[in-house]
């Protein structure tokens, strides 16, 4: 039992992570994309990948932070967090930011442990939906 309450503070912590990233920034999505594009000047990144991708990260973050808050397809989300976590590492690593790199590998953490606990996912709407799909 214990497990099952850590698993889910520990998703519902990193959907509300997730979730609040995306809801700050898509208020002001033409500033936050404008700012990261300038931030990636240095990078060798063509500027178009950076502005598209700057302009849909905030949705992909609001996204996966609701699923992960609600435990809905709780793989999946912490798939998909991984992959856009390994997404901005690289990013990072083309403007040489290894401080934001090591808070990033951080996050890569908490998936890795959400992923390979996916057993301990008792708390959520994936649950819900078994159980009622067993009735």
């Amino acid at each position: 039992m214990n497990n099952n309450i850590a698993y889910f503070l520990l998703r519902l912590s990193m959907g509300v992570n997730l979730l609040g990233h995306g809801l700050a920034r898509i208020p002001k999505l033409s500033v936050f994309a404008e700012g990261m594009t300038r931030g990636f000047e240095k990078s060798w990144l063509p500027e178009p990948f950076v502005q598209t991708f700057s302009t849909t990260l905030p949705f992909l973050e609001f996204i996966i932070g609701a699923m992960l808050v609600a435990g809905f397809k709780t793989r999946i989300a912490n798939i998909a967090g991984a992959v856009l976590i390994i997404m901005l590492l690289f990013g990072s690593s083309t403007v040489e930011n290894w401080e934001v790199m090591g808070i990033q590998m951080i996050y890569a953490l908490f998936f890795y442990i959400l992923i390979t606990k996916i057993d301990d996912n008792c708390y959520s709407l994936d649950k819900k939906i078994i159980d009622k799909n067993d009735d």
